[in-house]
């Protein structure tokens, strides 16, 4: 793989729910695939997971047969959404953009109710889908009008606005986002 058009590519892109039905084929990806989806999906671009290919993957033991890929442009293709809640690493406000991820998953022709979302370090928080969209979460890409940088938050984050549900809220900063990987790479739709 080459390692510095990977990271030249991210710098430059500077209950079961059925969820069918966007009008987007499933072209692979032109760039970098930042984004896959597996599981319980009907569009898929690409096939089964590849060991020596796909070692971040093999080596977090995730498998599959077929996937659906997103590189940076498709992701920014999608509509985008604006949220804006408080974050706890400096306790502000900041304008967080991206897709609905039930849009991101609407594009994958997803069909699960439950989401297990990976991040690059492994951490993969389960979510049921109607959760997610119940609270709208987001697949971040900006942050404050700025693409995010690998090694920060991004380049992908899924994330809500955890400061408009009362619930969440009422809890501390810092244990709102327990639901939120950073670092978003891998999107698993279980049943």
């Amino acid at each position: 793989m080459k390692k510095r058009l990977f990271l030249g590519a991210l710098a430059g892109g500077s209950a079961s729910l059925p969820l069918a039905g966007l009008a987007q084929p499933a072209k692979a990806a032109a760039g970098p695939a930042l984004l896959t989806v597996t599981g319980r999906i009907q569009k898929a671009n690409r096939g089964p997971l590849d060991p020596v290919l796909d070692q971040m993957m093999a080596k977090q033991k995730l498998a599959f047969d077929k996937a659906r890929t997103f590189d940076f442009g498709q992701l920014a293709g999608l509509p985008a959404v604006t949220i804006k809640p408080t974050l706890e690493y400096d306790q502000k406000q900041h304008a967080l953009s991206g897709p609905l991820l039930a849009t991101v998953l609407r594009a994958c022709g997803a069909t699960g109710s439950k989401l297990v979302m990976r991040a690059i370090d492994g951490y993969a928080p389960a979510i049921a889908l109607a959760d997610a969209q119940r609270q709208r979460f987001i697949v971040a890409t900006h942050l404050d009008g700025r693409p995010m940088p690998l090694g920060g938050l991004g380049p992908l984050w899924a994330v809500y606005e955890a400061d408009k549900f009362p619930d969440m809220a009422a809890k501390p900063v810092d244990q709102r986002f327990a639901l939120c990987p950073w670092g978003l790479y891998h999107i698993d739709v279980q049943a």
